[in-house]
């Protein structure tokens, strides 16, 4: 079986990160995995990717960076073409444009595709007119996906609300190894009376670290810190709302951090203030690192992974009840150990094969059924 999974860069994001170990992963168990990158920029590339054969088409001179979709739309029907894989992978939600648009252009000729359901699909931080046109959007995509990937169970309600009736199973997603939990420790909380509170994510609208900025000014303690590592577009914005919130010297932008997982035990409560979210691979890190949680109620995801009083959940878009969890978690108990039972669910051992066995699963049903599927043929991976 090969299975081909494209990406548009080694730019830092949850679902590239995944993505990347998963391919890495199937080719361990000897697995046919080719990779496709729109370009070869980003981070990632060193830090999870590093040996990792892919290909890349050749660029442009004005760059692909500012139309990356676009561009994989365009590029990624003749590596299908080239290549000749069994499956395609589509590694998250926002890549399924593109996966939609393969099955236009390559019709019966295209593989099937297996789709992970990466973020909340009901995005209740719409307005009435977008959530109308994005769940439109929804029904579209459900015609052509042969597979979802749900990354838990409690977001089945809303993929059979939002999709319809599709083809839908639960694999739990693989944002740690288990040599993560395994290696967490630390017991204490706080130094001295002051709590390190830490945030992890590109700094994006969906993230919403505006509010999460405004609730630390209320809810902080004059010795409490606020790290949030990441980056993005909101870079300078962001900045400027802390020193304006005269909170500039409590908190630290430190940027892309290649060990943001492990460097976790070095704080003490871990945030998410998210407009909407699938189910955080930073919170997976956080159980695993036993830390502490106050994130708000951006998915039913989200509420499974914290429920049993493991987190602390707030409302979506309310920095004031936002600031008094983060000034109530210090007293409230916590069963680490409980934290990384729930974290071993998601480690990169349980998930990858159980990946394999339901795309192997899809395949033999499209056999059966007898699409006029490409035939597979040699492939020469190589690194550009």
């Amino acid at each position: 079986m090969r299975i081909l999974t494209f990406l548009h860069s080694f730019e830092p994001g949850g679902v590239e990160r995944v993505a990347l170990r998963l391919v890495r992963r199937w080719r361990a168990l000897g697995v046919d995995a080719p990779l496709f990158l729109g370009r070869a920029d980003g981070p990632l590339r060193g830090e999870v990717a590093d040996g990792l054969a892919f290909d890349v088409p050749r660029q442009p001179r004005w760059g692909t960076a500012w139309w990356e979709t676009l561009w994989m739309i365009a590029k990624l029907p003749g590596q299908v073409r080239r290549t000749r894989p069994d499956l395609v992978f589509c590694a998250g939600s926002t890549y399924t444009v593109v996966a939609v648009s393969l099955k236009l252009v390559l019709g019966r000729s295209c593989p099937p595709i297996v789709a992970k359901i990466s973020n909340d699909l009901t995005r209740a931080d719409l307005p009435p007119i977008a959530r109308h046109a994005w769940t439109t959007w929804l029904r579209l995509q459900a015609k052509y996906i042969d597979r979802w990937i749900v990354m838990e169970e409690s977001i089945l309600p809303d993929v059979d609300a939002q999709l319809g009736p599709v083809d839908r199973v639960v694999v739990p997603d693989p944002a740690i190894d288990e040599a993560q939990i395994v290696a967490s420790g630390g017991t204490s909380f706080g130094m001295a009376g002051k709590i390190r509170f830490l945030a992890v994510g590109r700094l994006v609208h969906q993230k919403d670290f505006s509010l999460m900025l405004r609730a630390f000014a209320l809810g902080r303690g004059s010795d409490d810190t606020l790290t949030l590592m990441g980056d993005g577009p909101l870079r300078l914005e962001l900045g400027s709302l802390a020193v304006s919130l005269g909170i500039g010297e409590q908190v630290t932008f430190a940027g892309h951090v290649p060990d943001a997982a492990r460097r976790m035990r070095d704080y003490d409560v871990v945030l998410m203030s998210s407009r909407y979210e699938g189910v955080p691979a930073a919170l997976i890190e956080a159980l695993a690192a036993g830390r502490r949680i106050v994130a708000s109620d951006c998915g039913p995801g989200v509420r499974a992974l914290l429920d049993a009083g493991i987190g602390t959940i707030v409302p979506r878009g309310d920095p004031v009840l936002f600031a008094a969890a983060m000034r109530g978690e210090p007293s409230r108990p916590l069963d680490r150990a409980a934290c990384r039972e729930r974290a071993r669910r998601f480690t990169l051992e349980g998930a990858a094969e159980l990946y394999l066995v339901s795309m192997q699963d899809v395949l033999e049903r499209s056999r059966r059924t007898g699409p006029d599927l490409i035939e597979p043929m040699p492939y020469a991976e190589h690194a550009s």
